[in-house]
């Protein structure tokens, strides 16, 4: 039996060793489940149960891949019976309806979570900064995870966002060559099918990008319904968690948005924010007092041609995520993670 000393350099050991990869399976996990907050909770149990197994880490794997192993199994362990994560336009057709009451999700629907950029933020000299690339966090992507199968969503996700070979993540779960090369052929088949194309998309960074952000957001502070008919696209959607209707078109969107959404000028407060490697905002709504209070957050996908999709999600927790600002006044300030900066 080790020392208290033993015990205690044992586990500087482990702590110095295995802390540089948090943020890479912080970033894992969430793609494995949809959910910052399950993310979160697996990265926890994973450095818990590594821990508890280091006396025995043999190094015949580096540290990270045994790591990796670790939090894909309790990945999967943790999503064998629980039903996937969604977003609005996951659940049915779209609402030909947009003067209709908005239809709530049932209680027990498990939406996905966006994630501030912030949690895996990296210098730009940091290795771990290419494996937690923008587009492995996309919104669109991420939903499009959830349609797979756990063991199916873990080899496409090892496979082609971690390029591990194909023999090493057999050996991660427990399975065949053969069985990981036909389950990622699978998995490569339902995500052509369900993914968006991303073809036209702009990077949140490119000048047309932050044009449209700004200029949505400057349209929706004024409940400028003419400005905001001016950035869509003619094939625009709109859905908003834990909205279950989503619409589609770009006038059943405006009169969604002129009926149920703007109400008057200086309503809303909102800020550029980053968020899923998109185009993100956080929103702060009037409340009785005069006081803004956080609402949520959202997301563009900016094309060329005008913004294609805004997904919100009335999530007050994750703007304060962002290191929510109060807006009883009005200020110049940006929020953290502004990606138009």
């Amino acid at each position: 039996m080790p020392s208290t000393t033993d015990s205690g350099d044992a586990e500087d050991e482990f702590t110095a060793r295995a802390e540089t990869f948090r943020r890479e399976l912080l970033a894992h996990c969430y793609r494995m489940t949809g959910s910052v907050d399950d993310a979160e909770d697996l990265v926890q149990e994973t450095y818990l149960r590594a821990w508890k197994s280091y006396g025995g880490f043999e190094g015949r794997a580096s540290l990270r891949t045994w790591l990796y192993r670790i939090a894909t199994n309790a990945c999967l362990t943790a999503l064998r019976h629980r039903e996937r994560r969604v977003l609005p336009s996951g659940l049915g057709a779209p609402s030909d309806d947009p003067y209709a009451p908005p239809v709530l999700g049932d209680p027990g629907t498990r939406w996905i979570q966006p994630v501030p950029d912030a949690l895996f933020a990296a210098a730009p000299d940091d290795p771990e900064a290419t494996v937690i690339s923008r587009d492995s966090l996309r919104l669109a992507l991420i939903a499009s995870l959830q349609y797979l199968p756990p063991k199916q969503r873990a080899v496409l996700i090892l496979r082609d966002v971690l390029a591990w070979p194909a023999a090493e993540v057999a050996r991660s779960l427990g399975t065949t060559t053969p069985a990981v090369k036909s389950l990622l052929q699978r998995a490569r088949r339902r995500i052509e099918e369900v993914m968006p194309s991303m073809d036209d998309v702009v990077e949140p960074s490119h000048p047309r990008a932050r044009e449209l952000l700004r200029g949505y957001l400057a349209a929706f502070e004024a409940a400028d319904i003419g400005a905001i008919e001016r950035l869509l696209r003619a094939d625009a959607v709109l859905e908003a968690v834990p909205v279950r209707s989503w619409y589609s078109g770009k006038k059943t969107c405006l009169r969604y948005l002129a009926h149920q959404a703007l109400g008057s000028p200086g309503e809303w407060r909102m800020r550029p924010a980053g968020l899923n490697g998109e185009a993100g905002f956080a929103a702060w709504q009037r409340a009785a007092g005069g006081s803004y209070e956080a609402f949520g957050v959202g997301m563009i996908t900016p094309t060329a041609t005008g913004i294609a999709r805004i997904v919100v999600f009335s999530d007050p927790a994750t703007v304060h995520r962002l290191g929510g600002l109060d807006f009883t006044r009005r200020t110049a300030e940006t929020v953290p993670g502004d990606p138009t900066q």
